[in-house]
């Protein structure tokens, strides 16, 4: 189908198009980040089981929790150019795929190699669906509505965040309740003697709803038509938009992409995307160093004090891990009508004077646990509404078509890159600056942010795709 025949779809039925199908296709894609969100936090609550199971030696251990951010990190450079060449949404089948083998596997793991592979198994599908859910979210998603669409990723995230705290604590409760009874079978295998073994394989349940999903949605229609299967792509655009924006639309697609002078890796580096480039990766960077990360790995030694209002440690990562939740749905709402620019300033001064609070009351032995958890909740709060979802949002909407793939895997390496330095750092630094001192630093990490809102960041809200990239042309 040509350009110029778009024009004779305008009077096909279908004006209006699905805002269900849209949902239900974005959705499906966001099941990745609940996975991703689960698979990288249920470790704290079976860590310590499974070394002691085990019998881990302390090299091991490190391992064991590394495996999955070092399969992640091989993730993200192989979803890239494979999204660009077999298409978005058999890279997400791919990515489920690997996630059901990891849940399944660690359930059943019969040794702590066969542990350690299908962990690392996981952490290449997080880091295949860390990268191409954005991707496919902002592609199949129209303009006016494309913020929040992709912010469902850094939701679903949090849900998975949520999820893994409460099925540990929920596993947990009910391993001391039979441990001593005279209960035989799978579920004293699974739940009385060895609980950990539950606590990963429950990730196969939405992991198999992530793999059902991603087999009956629709492919990006921009990936479609930029291989010239226009007929396919502009029914995906009808069905969401309706026939008549669905025809404007495809052409617009078919123009731009006609416009790109070629698909290599070495078009990120032409003068006209590189500062794409660096502002993806600097978001990408700034965010993890802000100390998102060291919240969740080492939330429960940080708010660890004199708590009278709170029952235990577990109790504070639950409100912490809620108010992340809340603030996310939040920007779910905002996204598309503050705009980036606006969310990421304000949510930016939040975080902040959060940690400015934080390394405050870490300063101070006296200081009680419900401060802590509060100043470590508000820091959540502001990045769930402005760091958390907008790094997403940006990478996966200002790139060309042609290498848009490659382009959001680099950004997104950048994010477990960051992730990594962080958490191998953050013992060292605790040990010899100091709590106190360490946030503050992440706090001081969050001023150059300021000057780049203000400055050089663009506006994305309400522009589609097609107008994003010829931007950076002029």
């Amino acid at each position: 189908m040509s350009i110029t025949s778009t024009e004779s779809l305008k009077a096909r039925d279908g004006q209006n198009g699905s805002l269900l199908y849209l949902v239900f296709c974005c959705a499906a894609s966001a099941l990745g980040g609940l996975l991703f969100g689960y698979d990288l936090f249920v470790i704290s609550g079976a860590k310590d089981l499974i070394v002691s199971h085990f019998r881990l030696s302390t090299l091991m251990e490190g391992w064991f929790v590394s495996s999955a951010m070092v399969g992640a990190m091989l993730g993200c450079l192989l979803a890239g150019a494979a999204c660009d060449r077999f298409g978005r949404k058999k890279v997400l089948v791919v990515a489920s795929t690997f996630l059901l083998a990891c849940s399944i596997g660690c359930g059943l793991a019969w040794s702590s190699a066969s542990l350690i592979f299908f962990r690392w198994i996981g952490g290449v599908g997080v880091g295949i669906a860390s990268m191409a859910c954005p991707l496919y979210i902002s592609e199949i998603s129209p303009a006016r509505l494309r913020g929040r669409m992709v912010t469902l990723f850094q939701l679903a995230i949090c849900v998975g965040i949520v999820a893994a705290i409460m099925i540990n604590t929920g596993l947990l409760s009910w391993h001391e309740k039979i441990e001593g009874a005279e209960i035989v079978g799978w579920i004293r295998w699974m739940v009385g003697s060895e609980v950990w073994r539950s606590m990963l394989g429950m990730e196969a349940i939405p992991s198999f709803l992530f793999f059902l999903t991603t087999l009956v949605i629709a492919e990006s229609p921009r990936w479609l038509a930029e291989r010239g299967r226009d007929e396919e792509a502009f029914c995906v655009l009808e069905r969401i938009n309706g026939s008549q924006i669905a025809a404007k639309e495809l052409t617009d697609i078919k123009e731009t992409v006609a416009m790109e002078s070629s698909s290599s890796l070495s078009e990120l580096f032409q003068p006209a995307i590189r500062p794409a480039l660096f502002m993806a990766i600097f978001l990408a960077v700034v965010s993890e160093f802000s100390g998102i990360t060291t919240i969740w790995n080492f939330g429960p030694e940080i708010i660890r004090g004199q708590g009278v209002q709170l029952a235990n440690e577990m109790a504070g990562m639950v409100v912490i891990a809620s108010s992340l939740s809340v603030f996310t749905l939040l920007a779910v709402w905002l996204m598309d009508r503050a705009g980036r620019r606006r969310l990421l300033f304000w949510g930016n001064l939040g975080c902040f004077i959060s940690l400015i609070a934080l390394g405050a009351l870490l300063g101070r032995l006296d200081s009680p646990s419900w401060m802590k958890v509060a100043a470590a909740a508000t820091f959540v709060a502001c990045f769930a509404f402005s760091m958390g979802p907008i790094k997403w949002v940006f990478m996966s909407e200002i790139f060309p078509t042609q290498i848009r793939g490659r382009a959001v895997a680099i950004s997104s390496l950048a994010v477990w890159t960051a992730d990594a330095i962080l958490n191998q750092l953050f013992p060292l630094l605790r040990d010899t600056w100091g709590k106190s001192a360490t946030f503050y630093t992440f706090a001081a990490i969050l001023i150059p942010q300021f000057i780049f809102v203000w400055k050089y960041m663009p506006e994305t809200k309400g522009k589609s795709l097609e107008e994003i990239e010829r931007s950076w042309s002029k």
